[in-house]
């Protein structure tokens, strides 16, 4: 049997993905609205996810030939909240569909910005994401990520960065 990993594709987000993405991005957080104090306000922010494209580099996850998830990679220097430090790059919006978590599409999606990082001379990654997050803030520990402080809260929700010394 085939390992599901190498059924993984990734690639650059195309404008044509737009829609797509943003579609996913509202079911991939889908779980959390009742842990958001403004859930229209937050829904409108992830509705305009594909937004992200035009400042950061959007990295697309596909599965058995669809998009499955996506995340946005912003390099050093390039804009960014005012809590991260804007020589770090960053993961931002890591997204998954609910139907295909498990299959290892957050972890190829991270291993992405990863390596765009070290492309890009980074001595360390970073990201932020909160305790609501009980899938992708496990993974993230596991791939070497630590707490490096906390972040301003998004909604009502707690967030923390977290770095990866690379």
């Amino acid at each position: 049997m085939q390992d599901p990993a190498t059924e993984i594709r990734i690639r650059d987000y195309q404008t044509s993905d737009a829609e797509d993405l943003n579609r996913l991005a509202v079911a991939a957080f889908g779980q959390f609205r009742d842990h958001y104090q403004d859930w229209p306000a937050m829904l409108a922010g992830l509705s305009r996810t594909s937004d992200l494209s035009a400042s950061g580099e959007v990295i697309i996850a596909e599965f058995q030939h669809a998009i499955a998830g996506a995340v946005a990679y912003f390099g050093p220097n390039r804009p960014k909240a005012p809590f991260f430090d804007q020589r770090w790059p960053i993961i931002r919006m890591l997204v998954v569909d609910p139907a295909l978590r498990g299959k290892g599409i957050g972890h190829a999606l991270s291993n992405e910005c990863i390596a765009r990082a070290k492309r890009d001379g980074a001595p360390l990654i970073a990201l932020h994401t909160s305790p609501i997050m009980t899938v992708a803030l496990p993974m993230y520990l596991k791939m070497g990520f630590v707490k490096a402080y906390d972040a301003p809260p998004i909604f009502g929700v707690a967030y923390a960065v977290y770095t990866k010394a690379l």
